[in-house]
């Protein structure tokens, strides 16, 4: 059997390169200009290979009881790993991704095509502009993964931005982001501080070698208008390979300290990761 090949592709923003995994047959890396954006195992939906994807599966399966569909926003496609976890493990999900890369959305569907049988709607687009422009109350959950290189962006960062979540969200929606930070955790604290003036609910997910400052990697954060299930997420987080903390409540406020909001006109993008952070070999 001949063993599958890299792609490469220049796309809108960079050049993407899709490596297959030569230990599973269906499994592939996707990468933008070096920086590992997604990992796809097309024979196993349900594993998530990254780190950082494994703490927002663990989230997407608490927002609501197992199995129950739900409509699913995807701010940033990559090679569209969350979306099809979540018609996997949520069939009957309703899913809507966003991507800014017209030509890396089509090189991931041409050599990574979605199930069939899953309600996956792809949009070329900026991603703040699609979603002014998205209905009231239309989504239960909410992902924003986005990342232009390995830093988000800052018009995605914004107070301006959160209130566009925010009114998109139904009442009892859930927003979950991948950010990343290092100490002294300017950029997190602000994203914090950001949705803490929106939403009452905020919990944080980390490896505790990052919350501390020792190095720089992803967080997750989940806002939202209700309690969310934190005991339940921190089993989950705890038996992961690599083991994350959850932090919410008093430990979340504590961690935003003096922050503050971060209006339009200040958002800046997240920091550039030091020099191997997030690279591969």
């Amino acid at each position: 059997m001949t063993e599958p090949l890299p792609v490469m592709r220049a796309v809108d923003h960079g050049t993407a390169k899709l490596m297959p995994d030569v230990d599973h047959e269906q499994a592939w890396l996707l990468t933008v200009d070096g920086a590992p954006q997604s990992y796809v195992d097309l024979e196993a939906p349900t594993h998530l290979e990254f780190e950082y994807a494994q703490r927002l599966g663990h989230a997407l399966d608490t927002v609501a009881e197992p199995g129950r569909p739900l409509d699913v926003l995807h701010l940033g496609g990559g090679a569209l790993t969350l979306p099809r976890y979540v018609a996997a493990t949520r069939p009957g999900s309703r899913q809507d991704v966003v991507e800014a890369d017209r030509a890396l959305l089509e090189l991931v569907v041409t050599h990574l095509p979605l199930p069939g049988d899953a309600d996956i709607t792809l949009h070329a687009a900026d991603a703040r502009a699609w979603l002014e422009a998205a209905p009231d109350d239309s989504a239960d959950v909410l992902i924003a993964d986005v990342f232009g290189g390995s830093r988000v962006p800052a018009h995605l960062t914004s107070l301006g931005y959160a209130r566009e979540a925010e009114r998109v969200l139904r009442a009892d929606g859930v927003y979950l982001a991948n950010l990343a930070d290092g100490a002294p955790f300017a950029f997190l604290r602000s994203q914090l501080a950001t949705f803490a003036a929106l939403f009452e609910e905020l919990a944080l997910i980390a490896e505790p070698a990052v919350l501390r400052g020792r190095r720089f990697g992803n967080a997750v954060l989940l806002a939202s208008h209700h309690p969310v299930d934190t005991a339940g997420l921190a089993r989950l987080t705890a038996s992961d390979a690599f083991p994350a903390r959850v932090e919410h409540g008093a430990a979340v406020r504590d961690f935003i300290g003096g922050a503050e909001p971060v209006r339009d006109e200040d958002a800046v993008p997240s920091p550039e990761p030091p020099g191997g952070a997030f690279g591969i070999g």
